[in-house]
């Protein structure tokens, strides 16, 4: 089970860390979804390896990383902008290869956490 917090209400500029508390060994994902939009990958950090990927919109701004004592995986978002208002998920797959950029591919999803950015 998949518990994804963190979200809340910023201005442009701001960070925010986002945590998802999934225990196992697990490949997890971030996704995000705007009102009327598709729900669109952002970040993703392999269990095997620990390679992590990012989409072109957040790469240099927002960093996927991996507490395994704690269970948890994070994503730490900065230098927040308006277009990266959306409901967060996080995502988890035991799949050993696989596209972590769709979200197909994820079996396990958690609840959404908003993320709101004003300008």
């Amino acid at each position: 089970q998949l518990q994804a917090s963190g979200g809340g209400l910023v201005q442009a500029g701001d960070s925010l860390r986002l945590s998802c508390a999934a225990s196992g060994s697990l490949s997890v994902g971030w996704f995000r979804q705007a009102p009327g939009k598709e729900r669109d990958f952002v970040a993703a950090n392999s269990w095997y390896g620990g390679k992590t990927y990012y989409a072109n919109s957040v790469k240099g701004r927002f960093t996927i990383s991996r507490d395994n004592a704690k269970n948890t995986v994070y994503l730490q978002m900065n230098s927040l902008k308006p277009e990266d208002t959306a409901v967060y998920y996080c995502a988890a797959s035991r799949s050993a290869s696989g596209s972590y950029y769709s979200p197909t591919w994820y079996r396990y999803w958690g609840q959404g956490t908003q993320v709101t950015v004003s300008s």
